[in-house]
């Protein structure tokens, strides 16, 4: 009998706590119109593709006029060797991919979001060229995607913090 007043007691303090889904309502819960409302600008170099691809997967692409913010966004995109052997050779690779990104209302112009985004990889330099090169470039495609992630994240935060309405 005690156990079950105690459930009961630690479920009302539960349901008091304030927590509620960033996605209620899912495709027409308001965060969700809001993302669908960002049309992404281009984004310089390959990584850059990488990025605004993975962006316009997770947020879609604005319907007619529907566009109410733009996002900018700027990489920094580099690859740092270190591990250094005996010979001055590389045996580790670090790349780090880091987004500087700006939601822009349409309606004034005015910048409502300006932040970050980043995260890093670890890369093993091997002998044969190819296979870091290919390591290389999937570290990239791994990267965007988690740069991605948090951008569209960060932006659902915004969307639901404010009240933003599409």
């Amino acid at each position: 009998m005690t156990r079950l007043a105690a459930l009961l007691l630690c479920t009302a303090a539960l349901s008091g706590c304030g927590l509620r889904p960033l996605y209620a309502g899912g495709a027409a819960g308001p965060v969700a119109q809001v993302l669908r409302s960002v049309t992404v600008q281009p984004i310089a170099g390959q990584t850059g593709w990488l990025v605004r691809t993975a962006l316009v997967d997770r947020l879609g692409e604005p319907q007619g006029s529907a566009a109410r913010y733009r996002l900018e966004v700027e990489l920094d995109d580099d690859i740092e060797g270190y591990g250094i052997r005996g010979d001055a050779a590389v045996t580790r690779e670090r790349r780090t991919l880091r987004a500087r990104y700006r939601l822009v209302d349409l309606a004034n112009g005015a910048v409502v979001l300006d932040a970050t985004a980043g995260s890093d990889a670890g890369i093993d330099v091997v002998s044969s060229e190819y296979a870091t090169v290919a390591a290389e470039q999937t570290a990239a495609e791994r990267l965007s995607q988690i740069v991605a992630d948090q951008i569209v994240a960060r932006l659902g935060l915004f969307a639901n913090r404010t009240g933003a309405q599409p």
